[in-house]
């Protein structure tokens, strides 16, 4: 297919691609909606967030039989592997419990016959109403910085829809991610926050570019200019989402802080690829064609 009926298709079916982009911001909000029900929030919160006891013991164990023990006396546990990043052989376990560590220590300590102390085991304690306050700090942390950047994406442009078009495609990249990482079961940490942060900002970055390419520079077509903005920005979006998958694999099994930031990312990445050049472009190219800026 060359150019000319890419061109001619993409002027037929534009619409529709924004159309399919609002249908997809609805689910998730929709499936938000449903989660919050079920769960009480629009996340999955972990014990940096909600409360209770970390335990990493620096030794090898079966950690389908520890599952097992531990589920005789708790319900809300989890237990992940750590692993050499260069052999894969496990060098640890950690097991993370809404609970006081009095409570899950000398459970631990009867499973695998020796005490724990600070040379083969670290713990950590978070109170619930200290997660709580902390929870409630990087909400209003990313509420913050969508209203920053509404305001600086309309001192950039001064105009109403090309802002709204931005803000739309960032406010979509979170929905979805979220909504997304909830489906998989992942507990958010406070990492995961922050990761939604980084995200908001990557988001803006790609969609200023095509933004910026369509409605300030002319001489060429509408459909050129999103062409032209469309490499430079794919360019950019698959380097990131080739680095982010890197650093997944290699932390996935030796840090749960980086491997649910890269998670997180990745996902977002993705998404921000649909919504940039699905939904964000075809609101510019309608706004541009409105007001014949070619």
């Amino acid at each position: 297919m060359n150019k000319q009926k890419i061109a001619e298709a993409y002027d037929k079916y534009y619409k529709l691609l924004l159309v399919i982009s609002i249908l997809f911001l609805l689910a998730g909000i929709g499936y938000l909606y449903t989660f919050s029900q079920t769960h009480g929030d629009i996340i999955k919160k972990d014990i940096t967030l909600s409360g209770g006891t970390s335990v990493q013991v620096n030794t090898q164990t079966d950690i389908k039989l520890l599952e097992q023990e531990l589920s005789q006396n708790f319900d809300d546990f989890s237990i992940r592997q750590i692993s050499n990043i260069l052999t894969g052989e496990q060098i640890a376990f950690v097991v993370e419990i809404a609970i006081p560590p009095e409570e899950i220590i000398p459970v631990l300590e009867t499973y695998l016959g020796f005490g724990l102390d600070e040379k083969n085991s670290s713990i950590e304690f978070t109170g619930s109403s200290l997660s709580d306050s902390f929870y409630n700090q990087l909400r209003f942390a990313i509420a913050l910085s969508f209203i920053f950047m509404a305001i600086i994406v309309f001192i950039i442009f001064r105009i109403f829809i090309p802002s709204v078009a931005v803000i739309f495609a960032a406010f979509s990249d979170i929905v979805l991610t979220i909504a997304v990482v909830d489906y998989m079961g992942m507990a958010f940490s406070t990492a995961g926050i922050v990761a939604l942060l980084m995200l908001i900002g990557y988001s803006v970055d790609t969609d200023i570019l095509l933004t910026t390419r369509v409605l300030k520079r002319r001489g060429t077509s509408i459909n050129s200019r999103i062409f032209n903005a469309f490499k430079t920005g794919i360019t950019m979006s698959l380097t990131s989402l080739a680095v982010v998958v890197i650093g997944l694999i290699l932390t996935y099994s030796v840090s749960k802080t980086f491997s649910q930031i890269f998670t997180i990312l990745t996902i977002g990445i993705i998404f921000d690829i649909a919504n940039t050049w699905l939904g964000n472009a075809s609101m510019i190219k309608w706004y541009a064609q409105k007001k014949q800026l070619d």
